[in-house]
């Protein structure tokens, strides 16, 4: 599936006083291709419709300055950030070309082996080697007779939060509150993710 990139930005005089919010949440959704200067660019659509700033925090009264934003029951802060209480944030903060770091979290991958978990390079396969080609090999010396702690091991893989930066923004679509961002997006198809400009 391929698609031309639509920049349709017509933000009203009240959106226009927060064009220059930094962050926005979204819902992630599929992949697909835009062409773009006579080249395919692979993209990750986001749904980002307008976001509430729910709460207002102050150096005064709060120790540091930050905002709430708000998408149906997800609620997330960003520090250093300040608007006014109950405004709205669209996708018209943010333009092509813009650089964007978004976070989310990973996919669950259950329970994993070094080789995928880590990236360990597994044993020879050869030499006497049977059914070990994935093996951690040991796991510590004689003299401690414990574990260290910190041992790269088998494991739960996945449902960690994760930070994919120096994104683009190829198009928005500000009539249907679509962001597209340049490569893939950590997380489901359907989960939220911080979209904040760098």
């Amino acid at each position: 599936m391929s698609c031309e990139v639509k920049n349709l930005q017509a933000p009203s005089s009240k959106l226009q006083a927060f064009r220059n919010m930094p962050a926005i949440l979204g819902k992630k959704g599929k992949m697909t291709q835009v062409w773009k200067d006579g080249k395919i660019v692979p993209v990750t659509l986001v749904n980002a419709a307008p976001n509430t700033v729910a709460l207002v925090r102050t150096k005064d009264r709060d120790g540091y300055e930050a905002i709430q934003v708000k998408l149906g029951r997800t609620k997330k802060e960003f520090k250093g950030e300040s608007a006014e209480m109950g405004a709205e944030l669209t996708v018209t903060a943010f333009a092509e070309g813009d650089k964007v770091r978004v976070s989310g979290t990973m996919k669950g991958r259950g329970f994993q082996g070094v080789v995928k978990r880590h990236n360990f390079g597994g044993g020879p396969k050869t030499h006497g080697q049977k059914n070990r080609f994935r093996a951690p090999g040991s796991i510590g010396s004689t003299a401690p007779q414990r574990v260290w702690p910190g041992r790269r091991m088998a494991g739960h893989m996945g449902v960690t939060r994760v930070t994919v930066r120096n994104l683009r923004i190829i198009g928005v679509d500000a009539e249907k509150n679509i962001l597209m961002i340049k490569g893939a997006l950590p997380g489901n198809t359907g989960s939220i993710v911080e979209i904040q400009k760098t």
